[in-house]
Protein backbone atom coordinates (compact mmCIF):
# COMPACT_ATOMS: atom_id res chain seq x y z
CA UNK A 1 0.00 0.00 0.00
CA UNK A 2 2.60 2.17 0.74
CA UNK A 3 4.80 1.67 -2.06
CA UNK A 4 1.51 2.36 -4.49
CA UNK A 5 1.30 5.66 -2.30
CA UNK A 6 5.01 6.65 -3.27
CA UNK A 7 4.75 5.67 -6.55
CA UNK A 8 1.74 7.66 -6.88
CA UNK A 9 3.14 11.04 -5.66
CA UNK A 10 6.38 10.60 -7.28
CA UNK A 11 3.87 10.90 -10.50
CA UNK A 12 2.25 13.23 -9.60
CA UNK A 13 5.17 15.34 -8.37
CA UNK A 14 7.06 14.48 -11.96
CA UNK A 15 3.99 15.85 -13.77
CA UNK A 16 3.50 18.67 -12.15
CA UNK A 17 7.26 19.51 -12.75
CA UNK A 18 7.02 18.71 -16.28
CA UNK A 19 3.41 21.05 -16.67
CA UNK A 20 5.30 23.46 -14.87
CA UNK A 21 8.41 23.52 -17.48
CA UNK A 22 6.06 23.27 -20.26
CA UNK A 23 3.69 26.58 -18.90
CA UNK A 24 7.06 28.55 -18.54
CA UNK A 25 8.60 28.06 -21.71
CA UNK A 26 5.25 28.98 -23.03
CA UNK A 27 4.47 32.15 -21.16
CA UNK A 28 8.66 32.99 -22.42
CA UNK A 29 7.60 32.90 -25.97
CA UNK A 30 4.86 35.86 -25.16
CA UNK A 31 7.10 37.55 -23.31
CA UNK A 32 5.48 37.12 -19.30
CA UNK A 33 7.37 35.76 -16.39
CA UNK A 34 8.26 31.76 -17.48
CA UNK A 35 11.62 31.28 -16.55
CA UNK A 36 10.63 32.55 -13.09
CA UNK A 37 7.55 29.70 -13.02
CA UNK A 38 10.17 27.23 -14.23
CA UNK A 39 12.82 28.16 -11.03
CA UNK A 40 10.25 28.02 -8.80
CA UNK A 41 9.50 24.45 -9.82
CA UNK A 42 13.00 23.43 -9.83
CA UNK A 43 13.46 24.86 -6.30
CA UNK A 44 9.79 23.19 -4.74
CA UNK A 45 11.59 19.86 -6.85
CA UNK A 46 14.78 20.96 -5.01
CA UNK A 47 13.35 20.86 -1.65
CA UNK A 48 10.92 18.11 -1.71
CA UNK A 49 13.75 15.90 -2.81
CA UNK A 50 15.90 16.18 0.10
CA UNK A 51 18.37 18.83 -1.52
CA UNK A 52 19.69 16.05 -3.27
CA UNK A 53 19.12 16.82 -7.23
CA UNK A 54 20.43 19.75 -8.28
CA UNK A 55 23.03 21.14 -5.55
CA UNK A 56 23.42 24.83 -4.94
CA UNK A 57 25.88 24.65 -7.87
CA UNK A 58 22.39 23.71 -9.98
CA UNK A 59 20.07 26.21 -8.23
CA UNK A 60 22.37 29.25 -8.75
CA UNK A 61 22.97 28.60 -12.30
CA UNK A 62 19.39 28.34 -12.54
CA UNK A 63 18.65 31.52 -11.03
CA UNK A 64 21.51 33.39 -12.90
CA UNK A 65 19.81 32.13 -16.42
CA UNK A 66 16.42 33.48 -14.82
CA UNK A 67 18.11 36.71 -14.37
CA UNK A 68 20.05 36.45 -17.79
CA UNK A 69 16.91 36.40 -19.65
CA UNK A 70 15.06 39.06 -18.31
CA UNK A 71 17.79 41.63 -18.81
CA UNK A 72 18.30 40.49 -21.83
CA UNK A 73 15.02 40.29 -23.11
CA UNK A 74 14.60 44.08 -21.07
CA UNK A 75 17.53 45.42 -23.53
CA UNK A 76 16.81 44.16 -27.05
CA UNK A 77 14.11 46.56 -28.34
CA UNK A 78 16.29 49.08 -27.72
CA UNK A 79 19.29 47.40 -29.14
CA UNK A 80 17.27 46.33 -31.97
CA UNK A 81 16.79 50.32 -32.19
CA UNK A 82 20.17 51.68 -32.06
CA UNK A 83 21.41 48.91 -34.44
CA UNK A 84 18.70 50.07 -36.84
CA UNK A 85 20.27 53.61 -36.70
CA UNK A 86 18.36 54.63 -33.71
CA UNK A 87 20.29 57.66 -30.78
CA UNK A 88 20.13 56.13 -27.14
CA UNK A 89 16.84 57.95 -26.43
CA UNK A 90 15.32 56.09 -28.92
CA UNK A 91 16.96 53.03 -26.92
CA UNK A 92 15.23 53.94 -23.85
CA UNK A 93 12.33 55.49 -25.75
CA UNK A 94 11.97 51.73 -27.21
CA UNK A 95 11.76 50.30 -23.65
CA UNK A 96 9.65 52.59 -22.44
CA UNK A 97 7.20 52.06 -25.56
CA UNK A 98 7.50 47.96 -24.61
CA UNK A 99 5.86 48.75 -21.11
CA UNK A 100 3.42 51.10 -22.34
CA UNK A 101 2.16 49.20 -25.75
CA UNK A 102 2.07 45.90 -23.66
CA UNK A 103 -0.13 47.70 -20.97
CA UNK A 104 -2.57 49.76 -23.31
CA UNK A 105 -2.71 47.16 -25.86
CA UNK A 106 -3.72 44.11 -23.91
CA UNK A 107 -6.96 44.60 -23.29
CA UNK A 108 -7.75 46.15 -26.80
CA UNK A 109 -6.28 42.70 -28.42
CA UNK A 110 -9.00 40.17 -26.53
CA UNK A 111 -6.77 37.19 -27.00
CA UNK A 112 -5.14 36.48 -23.78
CA UNK A 113 -1.44 37.43 -23.75
CA UNK A 114 -0.81 37.61 -27.34
CA UNK A 115 -2.37 41.07 -26.88
CA UNK A 116 0.46 41.59 -24.56
CA UNK A 117 2.84 40.92 -26.57
CA UNK A 118 1.77 42.40 -29.98
CA UNK A 119 1.68 45.55 -28.25
CA UNK A 120 4.80 45.30 -26.04
CA UNK A 121 6.17 45.06 -30.55
CA UNK A 122 3.71 47.85 -31.44
CA UNK A 123 4.92 49.98 -27.94
CA UNK A 124 8.83 49.51 -29.21
CA UNK A 125 8.11 50.39 -32.61
CA UNK A 126 6.34 53.14 -31.71
CA UNK A 127 8.65 54.66 -28.93
CA UNK A 128 11.74 54.52 -30.76
CA UNK A 129 10.25 55.71 -34.05
CA UNK A 130 8.38 58.34 -32.56
CA UNK A 131 11.69 59.31 -30.58
CA UNK A 132 13.68 59.68 -33.53
CA UNK A 133 10.96 61.55 -35.51
CA UNK A 134 10.43 64.01 -32.58
CA UNK A 135 13.74 64.59 -30.87
CA UNK A 136 16.40 63.79 -33.84
CA UNK A 137 13.77 64.97 -36.65
CA UNK A 138 14.54 62.52 -38.73
CA UNK A 139 12.92 61.66 -41.91
CA UNK A 140 9.47 59.54 -41.39
CA UNK A 141 11.39 56.68 -43.17
CA UNK A 142 14.37 56.92 -40.92
CA UNK A 143 12.66 56.98 -38.07
CA UNK A 144 10.08 53.82 -39.11
CA UNK A 145 13.40 51.77 -39.74
CA UNK A 146 14.46 52.74 -36.30
CA UNK A 147 11.12 51.48 -34.70
CA UNK A 148 11.51 48.56 -36.93
CA UNK A 149 14.56 47.33 -35.25
CA UNK A 150 13.23 47.49 -32.29
CA UNK A 151 10.33 45.51 -32.41
CA UNK A 152 12.35 43.24 -34.14
CA UNK A 153 14.36 43.76 -31.16
CA UNK A 154 11.79 42.56 -28.79
CA UNK A 155 11.09 39.99 -30.81
CA UNK A 156 14.18 38.62 -30.19
CA UNK A 157 14.42 39.19 -27.09
CA UNK A 158 11.68 36.68 -26.36
CA UNK A 159 14.00 33.90 -28.17
CA UNK A 160 16.77 35.34 -25.86
CA UNK A 161 14.55 34.64 -23.10
CA UNK A 162 13.18 31.51 -24.30
CA UNK A 163 16.54 29.87 -24.89
CA UNK A 164 17.55 31.16 -21.29
CA UNK A 165 14.74 29.00 -20.39
CA UNK A 166 15.99 25.85 -21.69
CA UNK A 167 19.39 26.45 -20.24
CA UNK A 168 17.89 26.43 -17.03
CA UNK A 169 16.46 22.69 -18.29
CA UNK A 170 20.29 21.72 -19.02
CA UNK A 171 21.24 22.55 -16.06
CA UNK A 172 18.46 20.72 -14.60
CA UNK A 173 19.57 18.03 -16.78
CA UNK A 174 23.05 17.72 -16.02
CA UNK A 175 22.88 18.86 -12.19
CA UNK A 176 20.16 15.91 -11.36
Amino acid sequence: MQEALDVSLAVLGWSALIIAVLIGIALDLIGLFGNWIIFAAMVIAWIVMGFVPFGWLGIGLMLGFAVLGEVLETLAAGFGAKKFGGSKGSMLAALVGCLGGAIFFTPIIPIPLVGTLIGACIGAFLGAALWEYIKHEKRPNEALWTGLGAALGKVAGLFVKTAAGFAMLIVAVLTY
